[in-house]
């Protein structure tokens, strides 16, 4: 299935980068899911390199991941228990009450919500349950965060797409229908060296909009900082997940 004619691809550019360095989600926050439904299907929505999907085949019979981006599908690892897809958000091709679970990872506020939404509906069993999640900055060190935190702001500030705000706000803008549900807390952990951070700042999509831009990469502009800041060692990376969650 094609694109829709406003799909903002963001990430084809660098689908290598995106599987390389991109954190992984906790493994608890799958198995949190997974008791919310019966097992049989679920439907990961922008599965970008299929992290989500992989994660969720060993809770569930069986997962199809999409995306609108044929280059992110090319990049995804394979599973037994996966199918991957090109449709977008809006438009999946799944059947009618088909699936148990829809999530969505770090990609809500590329939708149209309101399609999104209705076309959650129509694919849910009865009491299937939407999640979507989105994280922010991480939390290295306070002289790491800094660095980092310059880049963001002052360097590709100006690069990020509006759609950003609405993570930063924790998709507290975003209306989810039916009955919300308070999860419990999740976060991301990575054990990382400085070049591991390199490459992942180098994934952002404002980092790849100023290079094609500007020419030139925004990253080598704080590299010598953060290698400072850093240090030779490896040092642990936090995200703290924001998840919403709501049954259909």
């Amino acid at each position: 299935m094609p694109a829709r004619p406003d799909f903002k691809d963001h990430f084809s550019a660098r689908s290598a980068g995106y599987a390389r360095y991109r954190p992984l989600y906790p493994r608890g926050l799958f198995a949190y899911l997974a008791g919310l439904s019966d097992r049989r299907l679920a439907w990961d929505c922008a599965t970008g390199n299929g992290q989500a999907a992989l994660a969720l085949a060993e809770h569930f019979d069986r997962v199809i991941a999409t995306d609108a981006s044929r280059a992110q599908i090319d990049a995804a690892l394979a599973h037994p228990a996966v199918s991957y897809r090109v449709a977008t958000a809006e438009e999946s091709g799944l059947p009618a009450d088909s699936a148990d679970l829809i999530t969505v990872g770090q990609a809500l506020h590329w939708f149209d919500t309101e399609r999104f939404f209705g076309e959650a509906s129509r694919v849910l069993v009865a009491g299937g349950a939407v999640a979507a999640w989105c994280y922010e900055l991480c939390n290295v060190s306070p002289d790491c965060d800094a660095v980092v935190g310059r880049l963001y702001s002052d360097i590709v500030g100006p690069f990020w797409p509006p759609e950003r705000r609405l993570i930063e706000k924790r998709y507290a803008g975003i209306v989810f229908p039916g009955t919300e549900l308070t999860p419990p807390p999740f976060e991301m952990t990575a054990r990382w060296t400085v070049d591991d951070m390199l490459g992942y700042l180098r994934t952002w999509s404002a980092c790849q909009r100023y290079r094609r831009e500007r020419g030139d990469d925004p990253v080598g502009s704080i590299e010598d900082d953060l290698r400072d800041a850093w240090g030779a060692a490896p040092q642990t990376v936090s995200w703290p997940l924001t998840l919403r969650l709501t049954k259909l």
